[in-house]
């Protein structure tokens, strides 16, 4: 397997310094629950639209829509609709017309996905590079979260660390990856994540620098917006997700080690797929009067 450097990677895994654990008498920082739902914002579009341009997004943007429409969420055989063809102006308003939502993701490799989920959930604009920055691909992927993510991520992993020796001043660190490592080589498909939460344990900077450094980063960085701030790492030990929740002044809040193919926080759910469906449908018809 590749091993990956930490170095290379462009979001580090954030672990909490002194002070970090609460004292007996003060409260949990937990993070805060949404107040209210969130609403759904239709994109910008242009003031000006050239009615060539607009023939052909509308045309690929039906094409997604009857695609999404006959698929079965969670089945294999998702939606693809290559943008490869699509001269600049179509394309630019495609990606007017599906704006950003709160997922984004990178993974390396032997080329680069930059993946960021549209406003409509489950619709996610897909682009590949090769190492020089060049664009050898460009897709829209209707689907719970694209394969790759998983599938590049896996690849990457072992199925088990050899833990070195810990340093003096580690203390809890050792069985939170005894637990991880049981958690990996019993997990069956299907099963529910197996979730440690750091945040309440005793761990000193010692104990989450040692971790850091044992589990080492995998090809994969997810950043979801949905409730807060959420950073996805992948390690290097397979199917093994560092979770870790920000504060607006970037401070972590809550720093989680989950075993599971792919944290919930991350795909979209069926039932969201779905309202995109509906959604999509009544863009398309604005964006054809525009």
């Amino acid at each position: 397997m590749k091993a990956w450097s930490a170095n290379a990677f462009p979001i580090p895994v954030v672990a909490a310094g002194p002070g970090s654990q609460p004292e007996e008498d003060e409260a949990l920082d937990y993070l805060p629950l949404p107040s209210g739902m969130d609403t759904f914002a239709p994109p910008r579009l242009p003031d000006h639209i050239d009615p060539a341009s607009r023939a052909t997004a509308v045309a690929t943007l039906q094409g997604l829509l009857a695609a999404m429409r006959a698929w079965t969420f969670g089945t294999p055989g998702h939606p693809v609709v290559d943008l490869a063809p699509l001269d600049g102006a179509s394309l630019a308003l495609i990606n007017d017309a599906l704006g950003q939502g709160e997922v984004s993701a990178r993974v390396l490799g032997e080329t680069e996905l930059r993946i960021q989920e549209t406003v409509f959930a489950g619709i996610w604009r897909v682009v590949e590079t090769d190492r020089g920055g060049r664009r050898l691909s460009d897709r829209i992927e209707a689907c719970a979260m694209p394969a790759e993510v998983i599938t590049r991520s896996l690849e990457a992993a072992q199925a088990a660390i050899a833990a070195p020796t810990p340093p003096q001043g580690v203390m809890n660190a050792p069985a939170v990856l005894n637990e991880l490592l049981h958690a990996v080589a019993t997990r069956r498909p299907g099963a529910a994540a197996h979730i440690v939460n750091l945040t309440l344990l005793p761990m000193n900077p010692a104990d989450l620098a040692w971790l850091v450094e044992v589990l080492g980063v995998g090809p994969t960085v997810i950043l979801s917006r949905g409730y807060g701030n959420c950073r996805i790492t992948a390690t290097a030990l397979a199917r093994t997700w560092w979770v870790q929740y920000f504060n607006s002044a970037d401070t972590l809040i809550l720093n989680t080690l989950e075993v599971t193919e792919l944290p919930d926080v991350a795909p979209a759910a069926a039932d969201d797929f779905g309202d995109s469906i509906a959604r999509l449908e009544e863009w398309i018809a604005t964006l054809c009067d525009a």
